[in-house]
């Protein structure tokens, strides 16, 4: 008899559908895919992240690919480079204002207008794809890189007197700030 294809369930065919039509805008102008993920990265990245190595664990790609989408970037004067304080080997990666500026027209804003305002669509939606992405990284041994918050080197308050930060990351055994604990770290280890 004929096989029955299954068919796929909905979410995935909207699901690809609707990356693959915001992928499309990323190749509009004078940036490519790469290129916007790299600028997402960093200005959602922790000052342990922002690093060529970590950008490149992050997107999953090869160093020299990396390197032609910071170099792309730099002449573009939406990045920047600078040398880690006591590191000389260490470079640190920063967005320009003009690379800040350059994110308001990130292609991936749209699901944000698409979204609007109903915090419960966008909680389900937040909550859904975080748990789906979480099982996809485990399941092939990738980094998380996700935020303090859900880590296990973060203590909540743990360093109330310290200036820089009153919490604290037991892994670089620093202070950090409520902003920068809201950041993405490469380091991140699920609790």
């Amino acid at each position: 008899g004929m096989v029955k294809r299954k068919i796929p369930d909905d979410p995935v065919q909207s699901l690809e559908r609707l990356t693959r039509l915001i992928r499309a805008d990323e190749h509009t102008g004078d940036l490519n895919p790469a290129q916007w993920s790299a600028l997402r990265y960093l200005s959602r990245c922790n000052r342990f992240s922002n690093a060529p190595a970590a950008l490149t664990r992050y997107l999953g790609a090869t160093k020299g690919t990396v390197s032609q989408t910071l170099i792309a970037l730099e002449r573009k004067g939406l990045i920047e480079k600078s040398v880690r304080p006591g590191e000389a080997r260490s470079v640190i990666l920063s967005l320009t204002e003009e690379g800040e500026k350059r994110l308001l027209a990130d292609p991936w804003n749209i699901l944000d207008e698409l979204l609007g305002s109903s915090t419960k669509s966008r909680a389900k939606l937040s909550a859904t794809s975080a748990k789906l992405l979480g099982k996809l990284l485990k399941a092939r041994g990738l980094p998380t890189f996700g935020a303090c918050a859900s880590c296990r080197y973060f203590r909540e308050g743990a360093a109330p007197s310290d200036v820089k930060g009153k919490h604290w990351c037991l892994n670089f055994e620093e202070p950090v700030t409520r902003t920068e604990a809201e950041k993405i770290c490469a380091s991140h280890d699920p609790a």
